[in-house]
């Protein structure tokens, strides 16, 4: 088998990118970086929360083992909606529930109110996001798609450098519920304005037409059980089991190594900001060199950073080991879009990748419950670590069993 031919990916001469599709770009950019700030800031949460109210940090982390839970349910249904009614009305939907999620979890008087207003409506609003926008961006770029698809990812990047770092300043000034309903208003007027941005491209656009012989015409049922799916949906799955805990306790467990609590808030932003860079460069590097490729060299590198962080202690080795982190899972994940989109074409494209999503939440969940479990009954976030570096040396395994991309017939001329 010729690798060059079958996972390298193929130019697309006389098919230029659409020039909007880059405002759907800054648009979808701006918009996962809003949501994902507003949803993955319970790490800066976790232990004010703990202090106020004295729930139990495994209590308060179910929340976010519900979110991912809830939204990886959602993201498939979110995924066919944007297919059949077009991407802006699912964000604009899913905004007002995530404003309304964070405005409620904010005012929760018991553990329950929380983890339903918080884990249950935000985690429906979560799954909008990731999966809808990206289909919509592979549909206005062909030469370029991994790396618009891993720009609108890096806004995911950029939310653990503003929203959280605002977040602990927030708490730290007026508490948590306060800074959990300033939170839930700002995503609110920053979410609906960017989303009228968002639009279908138009009919005959060089990332959306593609000759019958590059779509047999899959349905969803038989896109869902073929063999690149299920590699598809087991990688994406392993590889966020594996990276769920670290990023959602490194946090806790800096405070737990001595760090001063606003120190450790920024080491999840230098996280971010790797992962913002990571994003960048394993983008380019899948166009030049094969998504495939790329994607198994991430994963190997962020199960090897994961293992030797259990014995990080100064802030030095953090910041150093966060980098790299940061750098692996931001860059590998705006990469399966770009898989599916290859597989599967575009007609079907939001269905395929929210299912995906879905298997990748569930192993989102995984991370948040378990390390607030070990720290419970272990005094401490070893075991987490370690475990989770098995788990993503099992996405390694798992990424090789991806079969060589479709051939693609000549394109049409734009």
């Amino acid at each position: 088998m010729n690798t060059h031919e079958t996972d390298a990916p193929t130019a697309a001469p006389g098919r230029p990118d659409g020039g909007y599709g880059w405002v759907v770009v800054a648009a979808g950019a701006l918009i996962t970086c809003v949501a994902a700030g507003a949803m993955f800031s319970l790490a800066v949460y976790l232990q004010p929360i703990s202090t106020d109210t004295g729930w139990s940090r495994a209590g308060i982390s179910a929340a976010m083992t519900l979110d991912f839970l809830v939204m990886g349910a959602a993201a498939f249904g979110w995924g066919a909606l944007s297919d059949r009614y077009g991407t802006r009305p699912v964000i604009l939907a899913a905004s007002l529930l995530l404003g309304l999620g964070l405005l409620l979890a904010s005012r929760a008087t018991s553990l329950l109110a929380f983890q339903l207003g918080y884990g249950v409506l935000v985690g429906v609003a979560g799954g909008a996001f990731f999966a809808p926008l990206m289909a919509v961006t592979t549909l206005w770029f062909e030469r370029h798609r991994a790396l618009a698809v891993s720009l609108v990812s890096a806004g995911m990047g950029v939310a653990p450098m503003t929203v959280s770092p605002l977040a602990s300043w927030l708490i730290l000034e007026h508490g948590w519920r306060t800074a959990m309903t300033t939170t839930g208003i700002a995503a609110l007027l920053l979410l609906i304005p960017a989303a009228l941005f968002v639009r279908q491209p138009p009919a005959g656009m060089a990332g959306q037409a593609r000759p019958e012989a590059e779509d047999p015409g899959l349905s969803v049922r038989q896109a869902l059980r073929s063999a690149p799916f299920a590699a598809l949906a087991l990688t994406f799955f392993l590889c966020c089991a594996a990276h769920s805990g670290p990023i959602f306790h490194v946090v806790s467990f800096a405070t737990f190594c001595g760090i001063a609590p606003m120190a450790a808030v920024t080491i999840y932003s230098v996280e971010g900001l790797a992962g913002l860079g990571g994003r960048l460069l394993l983008g380019t590097l899948a166009d030049r060199l094969g998504t495939k490729r790329v994607l198994i060299a991430g994963l190997l590198l962020q199960a090897l950073v994961i293992a030797v962080y259990s014995q990080a202690r100064a802030i030095g080795e953090f910041y150093g080991l966060s980098i790299l982190l940061g750098a692996a899972y931001g860059g590998v994940m705006p990469l399966y879009a770009a898989l599916a989109r290859d597989y599967f074409g575009p007609r079907i494209m939001g269905s395929v990748l929210g299912a995906a999503v879905m298997a990748s939440s569930l192993g989102m969940a995984f991370g948040p419950l378990a390390g607030g479990w070990i720290f419970d009954h272990f005094n401490g976030y070893a075991w987490l670590y370690l475990g989770s570096a098995a788990v993503g040396m099992g996405a390694v395994a798992m990424a090789f069993a991806f079969p060589p991309s479709p051939t693609r017939a000549p394109p049409h001329p734009a």
